[in-house]
């Protein structure tokens, strides 16, 4: 997966904005970067998209920009000048495909049926729009059109909100879903852009779903964890489970026969997607003890400490 693709995947949400001016550009990308999204796919619908990636790109660095509803191969031209850095086709068309990749531009054309898979497998893609999305057939029809392209991955786009971003995300194929409506025109049109950073900082906190998993008391003696376990069973009913390390006591409550980090114990912080969350904290400036990550069989990251301690408690993220 390139690089690009890569960091589209941590993001999560690519939001598709349409500008009928550009003067729009600068205050909507400082909503999406404050609300948490530091990416746009700024569709050629209108005649302000080519300065409206400019600025954005020029503007903001840290922010990725792409171009959206690219129909010509002078459309390409005209966003990879401004600063695009993948563009998006509604559809396949083999003659702007293969114009970008000869230049090496990431190009994500939408794709409805296998045919069109297929043909975008032999052009050389990994990974394609999957376009529109409910009218489509949804999730259903992405996982059965999916199954025999075992290295093909989706970005779906059209008819996903906060309902279904998480069913559609779930789907180990699919790297990002495009949206928009934390980006209404609306919105954009009454210059609320303080509700744009509003509903984005929204959609990305539903897209991760923190919650409180348990909290660890560090006992230091496995003995001691031992009656303490047992007393608050008897007292309480609670059933315990023992480990290597803890007991977890009615499935929220662990005691550490020994600990490792955070001097009183530790707070577990679930979420839907672990490395997606670190992606998006680390935006914030939040540090992370590397060598405290846990990876599953799929070497897909499941656990880590972040750094600092929380009024002497540790804190890391775990998944749902």
């Amino acid at each position: 997966m390139s690089n690009i693709l890569k960091e589209m995947s941590n993001i999560g949400i690519i939001p598709v904005v349409a500008l009928d001016d550009a003067k729009d550009a600068a205050p909507l990308a400082e909503a999406l970067i404050k609300g948490g999204i530091p990416c746009a796919e700024v569709t050629f619908r209108t005649d302000a998209a080519e300065e409206t990636i400019r600025i954005m790109a020029n503007e903001y660095p840290e922010m990725l920009v792409g171009a959206g509803t690219v129909l010509t191969t002078e459309q390409v031209d005209k966003a990879v000048e401004a600063g695009a850095k993948f563009i998006v086709s509604p559809g396949l068309n083999p003659k702007i495909v293969k114009y970008c990749v000869d230049r090496d531009i990431l190009i994500i054309p939408g794709c409805t049926n296998p045919s069109d898979v297929e043909v975008a497998i032999e052009l050389g893609l990994e990974t394609v729009k999957f376009f529109p999305a409910e009218p489509a057939g949804g999730l259903p029809m992405i996982k059965a059109m999916s199954a025999p392209y075992h290295k093909m991955k989706f970005m779906p786009t059209g008819g996903i909100n906060e309902s279904n971003l998480k069913s559609y995300l779930d789907f180990s194929k699919i790297i990002a879903c495009g949206g928009s409506w934390m980006v209404n025109k609306s919105l954009i049109e009454e210059g609320n852009f303080e509700e744009i950073t509003r509903l984005t900082r929204k959609a990305v906190n539903t897209m991760l779903g923190y919650k409180l998993k348990h909290m660890a008391i560090n006992i230091g003696e496995a003995d001691l964890a031992n009656k303490l376990s047992d007393d608050l069973e008897a007292m309480f009913g609670f059933e315990k489970c023992e480990g290597l390390e803890s007991i977890l006591v009615g499935g929220q409550f662990e005691l550490m026969k020994s600990h490792k980090y955070g001097e009183k114990g530790h707070i577990a912080i679930g979420t839907n997607y672990v490395e997606r969350a670190v992606y998006h904290l680390k935006s914030q400036g939040v540090e992370f003890i590397e060598e405290s990550a846990q990876y599953d069989a799929k070497g897909n990251l499941v656990l880590i400490f972040i750094k600092n301690d929380f009024n002497g408690f540790a804190l890391h993220l775990c998944k749902n």
